[in-house]
């Protein structure tokens, strides 16, 4: 099982660049294989009752973010988890993942999603009612600007033509695809689009009948041999006990890495984050 720490740009990793620093390194240094960003722009203030945290959160931008942990590591991946594809312009967005994976020198995982949080789309002037086929334009768009000159990419929502966009990636065709969330339209993306699925929040058996139902569509569907094997990322329940056993529940249930998140309280506090950091891959695996 591999471990990703989730979370790197919040809380007091967004308020102080050193500690996320630290936090990265320490990662880097106790066996941590990657490190995610979350996304979010703006919360609802009051909150609603998709509220993901609290609207005092504070959250930096994920670009900017992975692109200082890049700077201070070496091997440690570094991941989206996810990027709310639909609120980007798709080649301002192109761009982004671009730049953090020649910063990273390949180092970047490309967690992608389509949002749920009404209020930030409304806020960000996206509708939030085409959301899912307005992720599927825009990364295709994604992967022309990513592997074609003079660009020409024309849809509903997406009008690029005659302009090359470079640096490219450093993978042909960009950085692994991992697609979050459970809705049909989001496993049926997966098999056909991603390297991997990410999971937020289920547990091992929730988790065994989303890999039992993606590998169902993989054979009913015409998924490009050059993805390979379909990679499951999960980040466990917060409210579950994380020890030994979970993650040997996840891995029964063909989960390849588990993304976690530090307690709220852990986030908040320098000595707390590191320890959490430091201990944890030993006490799991």
């Amino acid at each position: 099982m591999r471990l990703g720490l989730f979370g790197v740009n919040t809380d007091l990793c967004a308020l102080d660049p050193r500690v996320a620093a630290e936090v990265a390194v320490a990662a880097e240094q106790s066996g941590w294989e990657s490190a995610w960003t979350g996304e979010h722009y703006a919360l609802p203030d009051p909150p609603v009752p998709a509220s993901p945290a609290r609207p005092d959160t504070p959250i930096l931008d994920p670009f900017v973010a992975l692109g200082h942990l890049a700077g201070v590591t070496s091997t440690l991946l570094l991941g989206t988890g996810v990027t709310v594809v639909p609120v980007h312009q798709p080649v301002m967005l192109a761009k982004q993942v671009a730049s953090v994976d020649r910063i990273s020198n390949g180092r970047f995982l490309f967690g992608v999603g389509v949002g749920y949080l009404e209020p930030e789309f409304r806020a960000l002037g996206v509708p939030i009612s085409d959301r899912g086929a307005r992720t599927d334009e825009y990364l295709d768009a994604l992967a022309a600007l990513w592997t074609t000159s003079a660009v020409h990419v024309v849809g509903p929502r997406v009008a690029i033509s005659g302009v090359t966009a470079e640096p490219r990636p450093v993978r042909p065709g960009g950085p692994p695809l991992h697609v979050g969330g459970a809705a049909p339209a989001a496993l049926r993306r997966t098999v056909l689009r991603a390297h991997g699925w990410y999971g937020w929040g289920v547990g091992p058996e929730q988790t065994a009948a989303i890999v039992t139902q993606l590998a169902e569509l993989a054979d009913n569907l015409d998924r490009p041999p050059g993805l390979g094997r379909l990679e499951i990322s999960v980040t466990p329940d917060a409210r579950t006990p994380l020890d030994a056993s979970l993650v040997a529940g996840y891995a029964e249930a063909g989960v390849d890495r588990l993304i976690v998140s530090p307690p709220g309280r852990v986030r908040r506090d320098r000595e707390a984050l590191l320890r959490f950091v430091r201990d944890t891959p030993a006490a799991l695996i």
